[in-house]
């Protein structure tokens, strides 16, 4: 694992409360978003201190920067300013960096998107889930099928061309009609990386405590059977590999050239640093790797102790004290097998034999021969991938290589 590091950066606001999500993200005030930026920019200062207390390597060349939520996008100008100047003043960002935003249709002011230009942001990836205005409305999305189309001319306008659409299938009265409608709008927008996600109504959303009391608030009581909603996902597949936008990852298709560069840094396992409410990182060391992540509390992250775990390092007498998992050889493994597997084109065996040794891949080969011979994987001498069933059914398949998932 070497190479520039991907920086994360999470902004946990929202100008409304989706009814399915349970992230780490919520609706605040102005004060209470200038008190997150502040306490973002010391974390940042004093991320250099706590990876050596790991004893983990944080390197100073960037390549990607992704800031996600949330809503991004509902900073200001000068909010941004305050983070890239801690964020240059701790790496060397390079001139062809990745940058993107998350962002909500219609919630990108002028000024905001002016000084995100300036900083060199250049990718976008937009919050549509449908371009149906009913389905949207039902799940507590602002924007219309209107707006997002106005918020990709604008974008274009202004230079940015590279922009991912996200959509959801199985959401509260979708159905065969409107999902292909939002698949053929997705197609004709022309966004070079489109995402489908299949809804996962967490139990404690709004959504899921409703779908668990059988009510109707929320349109709970029209929430698509998951049969339909693996069927829209695989009919998504084929319309977008029929327009030219290839599948690479699981939830994840691009024209070529197109592939997010951040996110392929997840799956590939390279570093990646993330900063703000519940983000991830994982490092380099020399014996390997460590994985930690920040409190998914927004008042413990603002509260007097520092956000954790880059206060709790630089405090701790001794680094073993401190909230980090050691990424060992059979861990290692296991994320290899893990993380590879999402993209399409696999995992290459050769490669992993000489990174961990013939050993390690023939104690897996029973269970992966179970997993191929169930129709959920595709393995021969030097390569192995999920099948199009295998991807539609991933956890299941990484349940039967008991593989333990990483943070």
């Amino acid at each position: 694992m070497a190479g520039p590091v991907g920086v994360y950066i999470s902004v946990p606001f929202c100008k409304a409360k989706c009814t399915f999500c349970n992230f780490a993200s919520g609706v605040f005030g102005a004060e209470r978003m200038q008190q997150y930026v502040d306490r973002l920019c010391e974390e940042i200062r004093g991320a250099r201190s706590a990876a050596q207390n790991m004893a983990a390597v944080l390197p100073r060349a960037v390549d990607t920067i992704y800031f996600g939520g949330g809503t991004p996008s509902l900073l200001s100008a000068q909010q941004f300013r305050q983070i890239f100047k801690h964020l240059r003043g701790e790496f060397d960002v390079a001139g062809d960096a990745e940058f993107t935003l998350e962002c909500a249709p219609g919630q990108l002011s002028d000024e905001t998107l002016g000084e995100l230009l300036q900083q060199g942001m250049n990718r976008i990836s937009f919050g549509v889930q449908s371009f149906v205005d009913r389905e949207t409305a039902a799940v507590g999305r602002l924007h219309t099928q209107q707006q997002c189309e106005a918020e990709l001319a604008r974008l274009r306008a202004a230079g940015v061309h590279e922009i991912n659409i996200d959509l959801i299938a199985g959401l509260p009265h979708q159905t065969a009609e409107s999902w292909r409608y939002s698949m053929q709008q997705a197609i004709a927008s022309g966004a070079p990386h489109l995402s489908v996600y299949m809804l996962e109504v967490d139990d404690e959303s709004r959504l899921g405590r409703e779908m668990l009391e059988q009510g109707t608030r929320y349109g709970a009581a029209s929430v698509p059977s998951e049969d339909d909603t693996a069927h829209w996902y695989q009919q998504a597949c084929t319309a977008f590999r029929a327009a030219g936008v290839e599948q690479y990852e699981i939830s994840n298709f691009a024209r070529a050239g197109h592939q997010s560069r951040h996110n392929l840094k997840y799956w590939q396992r390279q570093p990646y640093s993330g900063f703000g409410l519940d983000a991830h990182s994982m490092l380099p060391t020399e014996a390997g790797a460590v994985r930690f992540a920040n409190t998914s509390d927004l008042d413990e992250y603002l509260g007097n102790a520092a956000p954790t775990p880059f206060r709790l390092l630089e405090s701790a007498s001794n680094a073993a004290a401190a909230e980090f998992d050691i990424v060992g050889r059979d861990e290692a493994f296991e994320e290899s097998l893990f993380l590879g597997l999402r993209l399409n084109e696999g995992v290459d065996l050769n490669h992993l034999r000489n990174q961990f040794g013939t050993a390690m891949l023939d104690d897996a080969m029973p269970a992966l021969l179970e997993v191929r011979d169930a129709g959920l994987l595709e393995l021969s001498s030097d390569r192995m991938r999920l099948t199009a069933h295998g991807r539609l059914v991933s956890n299941e398949v990484f349940n039967r290589l008991l593989i333990s998932v990483p943070a």
